[in-house]
């Protein structure tokens, strides 16, 4: 097997919880902005499309060089040995982006860097004349940033938040990948009470039932790399037995998702039966005013409208008050909101004790995090 040079890409903020992932999967991570580096054959691009719950995607690192001219991007681009990934027959798109740097016409840096790829092709492979490209898809990346050139290929295919279970959603809806880094940043345990109380279309509580029975979030997608010839379709068996094998579907979950919004709580319904989840997530059409909890030490999980929208903002604010009263009888819950409210801790009428900056799509949003009374231990 090759070793590769591989990098799980993430939302700004969301880094260490990434590098977290990939470490639990027994590879070492050096951390940038966005960008999880790690090195791994081709067991570990299998592995880490399956299992990152929080990365946006899994690339190759092919080549990484600076460039000040079109001639440097064509000779450093030719220079890198494509033909040990891609088969003669291999096609390759390839997209662009450049930032603060003197090669700054996207279309043209794509342009060269496709022609530079077919040189090499053309030569290692022995052909005169054109390339067919009929064969299976690598999605190449060009990549500019302060004269610094990064050339990517793209293992995922569609971005790992596609789960394959959403079958509806909202206007604004969560990705799923955001979702779990939410749950991820709680104290949440799969034997603890767990409620979203703007579920939406059920994105955070479908992400903590697969997160409670340890459900590989790849497990029912495919990925662009399955058809490519230098991954054996038997890792991927492998590697989708092994999460099978490792799924604890004999968990029970305690899952809440309330909505005031009786269409969303059927779509919720829905993909929560799409990704087999149906028995173990209970939803409920309930404004937060109305949240009740039988039990203590619950986990409170929302994702609230933030008063963006013209004439919603008055609307939201009362919400934001009725929520911080009805929680405030909970002294045992955890509560984690999600809000981009520059206002949230005045009119929720507590000071968070912990937030964290993270975007949201984008839109800059806190996390704000109140911690619950800790169960007594039995000699206090």
């Amino acid at each position: 097997m090759a070793t590769y040079k591989l990098v799980a890409t993430a939302a700004m903020g969301l880094e260490s919880i990434v590098a977290r992932e990939v470490k639990d999967l027994g590879y070492e991570t050096t951390v940038e902005n966005g960008k999880i580096f790690f090195e791994g054959d081709e067991l570990a691009i299998v592995k880490a499309n399956m299992w990152l719950r929080t990365a946006d995607r899994v690339k190759i690192v092919m080549g990484e060089f600076n460039a000040y001219s079109f001639d440097q991007l064509f000779e450093g681009t030719k220079a890198i040995p494509w033909e040990t990934l891609m088969a003669v027959d291999a096609a390759f798109p390839v997209s662009g982006k450049s930032v603060k740097s003197k090669l700054y016409s996207v279309p043209d840096c794509q342009s060269i860097v496709k022609k530079a790829i077919v040189e090499r092709m053309k030569a290692a492979y022995k052909r005169m004349s054109f390339l067919e490209e009929s064969g299976p898809t690598y999605k190449i990346e060009v990549a500019i940033r302060n004269d610094k050139v990064t050339l990517t290929v793209d293992t995922s295919g569609a971005g790992l938040h596609k789960r394959g279970y959403r079958t509806g959603q909202g206007e604004a809806p969560l990705k799923e990948t955001m979702a779990a880094a939410l749950i991820k940043l709680t104290n949440w345990r799969p034997d603890r009470p767990f409620h979203d109380p703007f579920c939406g279309s059920g994105t955070i509580p479908i992400e903590a039932a697969l997160i409670g029975q340890n459900i590989a979030p790849g497990f029912n997608r495919e990925f662009i790399s399955e058809e490519w010839p230098i991954i054996p379709g038997s890792i991927w068996d492998k590697v989708r037995e092994d999460a099978e094998a490792a799924a604890n579907y004999d968990q029970p979950l305690e899952i809440y998702g309330t909505d005031v919004d009786h269409k969303m709580i059927e779509v919720a319904k829905e993909n929560a039966i799409e990704a087999g989840l149906g028995d173990l997530i209970q939803f409920k059409q309930m404004q937060v005013k109305d949240f009740t909890a039988d039990n203590d030490y619950g986990v409170i999980v929302g994702n609230p409208p933030y008063g963006e929208r013209i004439g919603e903002e008055e609307e939201v604010e009362k919400m934001y008050r009725d929520m911080g009263q009805v929680f405030e009888q909970y002294p045992t819950w955890s509560k984690y909101i999600i809000t981009s409210h520059p206002h949230f801790e005045d009119l929720y009428g507590k000071k968070a004790t912990k937030k964290r900056k993270l975007f949201n799509g984008f839109i800059r949003t806190d996390y704000y995090q109140y911690f619950g009374q800790r169960p007594k231990r039995k000699n206090d």
